[in-house]
């Protein structure tokens, strides 16, 4: 099994809807941040590719037939390169609602992990990310929305520019499953598109009942 789709879309464009649609269309399993948490052997790969020493993507995707999300879509040009075949999915969503998701959770969990009870290979795949999507993404600043959406713009320009048009999808999820299945080849569902992890529901998922600190926008430099 090889991967056959790869996203290259940020966090909070959807992409925990997108991997169950995918899965859904028979495309699974779809590999996602939340693949990495439950997977704490996933994160020695990843510790690996930020120290800048050689990965074997087929490793790291071993067992999946697509990808969604981060850490994934943080090297969307090496697994498409290494994925000839494999389509893009580039998901989107409008900038202020990606923004306004994004630094009430990513950003937020990114910026506070230090201080929050993780377990051990939370932390440490923290502390990665903090890497590729702090520095290298973000350039070091998650709290300026303006850059932010810099970064965002960037990366659609950047994927546009490298990946053919024939083997790219532009998608933002409220779409819905018609764009999807034409560019798949798949057939329609008799199920509705799949609406998960909210905003609420990311938070549920790191919060052990003591609130978060405050978003990016609020956090004082």
């Amino acid at each position: 099994m090889s991967l056959t789709v790869i996203g290259s879309g940020f966090g909070r464009t959807g992409t925990a809807s997108l991997k169950r649609a995918l899965e859904m269309l028979g495309f699974g399993p779809c590999h996602h941040m939340e693949e990495v948490m439950e997977n704490p052997c996933q994160v020695p790969h990843w510790q690996a590719f930020v120290a800048g020493e050689p990965v074997d993507w087929g490793e790291v995707f071993k067992g999946y037939r697509a990808q969604v999300d981060w850490p994934g879509a943080h090297v969307w040009r090496e697994l498409a390169a290494a994925y000839p075949d494999a389509k893009v999915i580039h998901s989107v969503r409008p900038e202020d609602a990606w923004w306004k998701s994004f630094s009430a959770t990513i950003g937020r969990v990114l910026l506070n992990y230090k201080e929050m009870p993780l377990p051990p290979h939370f932390a440490a795949m923290m502390e990665a990310m903090e890497i590729a999507i702090v520095e290298r993404t973000f350039d070091g600043d998650l709290t300026n929305k303006e850059s932010a959406l810099a970064a965002y713009r960037r990366r659609a320009e950047e994927v546009r520019a490298t990946i053919p048009p024939e083997r790219l999808l532009v998608f933002d999820v409220a779409e819905g499953w018609a764009p999807l299945c034409a560019f798949l080849n798949s057939a329609i569902p008799n199920e509705p598109f799949p609406r998960v992890n909210s905003t609420d529901e990311f938070l549920q998922f790191f919060d052990e009942g003591e609130p978060l600190p405050p978003t990016p926008e609020r956090r004082q430099p």
